[in-house]
């Protein structure tokens, strides 16, 4: 089976499941906006897509997205505008709709043919927005990572596993169960591993776990449901 292997600025992960996609988009949605040279180096390589808000990180870094999605309630008014004149394509919504507009991007996404897709801009802000689409990512038809240079997740579905060799050292790990339960978790290089562990939803106990000195790289696999490998560097 091929190894996968996934770059950001602060880490490397590698997996011989989905859970790390090979090839990836980048949406920039409306939470806090990343840093300009972390957004530089996540954007290489990648196909570049706004969310709403998010046209004003990229116009600030000086990125052009291939595409703009939103109702257009949050990116301001003149970006917007550049945007249209500039010939980027614009998929418009009302603001009165049932999806919000990184639900509507995921789905674009997918149906455009992007196999996987980095969302930076979703942490930070609003606790609702970030809550969302942390859930919407997990049910998504295409594979996300959700990062920027504060805070990184992953998700593990059934009998995957992912190996995060970090080259920046996060101040913690955790392990977040997205469905009821998040049966078979093993993880070791952290300080308190875990063999085979069942991790309940409702009573999230695997958090604020460290690295294991002189480790650098550590690994969780997962046996069913969907869980989150979650990373912070300072304060997120």
């Amino acid at each position: 089976m091929s190894e996968h292997r996934f770059h950001l600025p602060q880490l490397t992960a590698v997996s011989a499941s989905p859970a790390v996609p090979q090839e990836t988009g980048l949406l920039v949605s409306g939470g806090r906006a990343p840093d300009i040279r972390w957004l530089h180096e996540a954007a290489r390589g990648r196909r570049l897509i706004a969310v709403d808000h998010g046209l004003d990180a990229c116009r600030k870094a000086g990125l052009r997205p291939a595409s703009l999605i939103g109702d257009g309630d949050s990116a301001s008014p003149l970006a917007w505008e550049q945007a249209k004149a500039s010939g980027i394509p614009i998929h418009a919504y009302p603001p009165e709709k049932d999806d919000t507009d990184t639900q509507l991007a995921l789905t674009i996404a997918h149906e455009e043919g992007m196999p996987a897709a980095l969302l930076t801009g979703v942490f930070g802000g609003r606790f609702d927005h970030a809550y969302s689409t942390i859930f919407s990512c997990a049910a998504a038809p295409l594979r996300c990572v959700l990062a920027d240079e504060r805070e990184a997740l992953f998700y593990l579905k059934d009998g995957e596993n992912i190996a995060i060799t970090c080259h920046v050292r996060p101040k913690a790990i955790s392990l977040l169960p997205l469905t009821p339960l998040a049966e078979g978790v093993t993880a070791d290089g952290v300080h308190w591993p875990l063999a085979d562990a069942t991790l309940p939803q409702l009573l999230p106990r695997a958090v604020s776990n460290v690295l294991e000195p002189p480790q650098d790289t550590f690994r969780v696999s997962l046996g069913q449901g969907i869980l989150g490998v979650y990373l912070v560097w300072g304060d997120a």
